[in-house]
């Protein structure tokens, strides 16, 4: 792989990156909004760890399904 190539594969990755981070930006102001509609505030502490807590449940979960759907898109057998 020349150098011109290994730039442009790293740009490509940073701007997917930067993508990615929107979209996660995007979805925490969504994900907040709903919290409040159901919960009512997200303004105290306990508040805010259930919030992150099932952020993270969530982020997990999708995580292995993202993975689980590469690992089957190149025909890999998953665990």
């Amino acid at each position: 792989m020349t150098f011109y190539e290994e730039v442009l594969e790293k740009i490509a990755a940073l701007m997917a990156a930067a993508f990615g981070l929107v979209a996660a930006l995007a979805w925490n102001g969504a994900i907040q909004e709903l919290f409040k509609q159901v919960f009512g505030t997200t303004e105290n502490l306990s508040a805010q760890l259930i919030y992150a807590i099932i952020v993270t449940i969530i982020a997990v979960l999708a995580t292995i399904m993202i993975a689980r759907a590469v690992s089957k898109a190149k025909g890999e057998k998953a665990e």
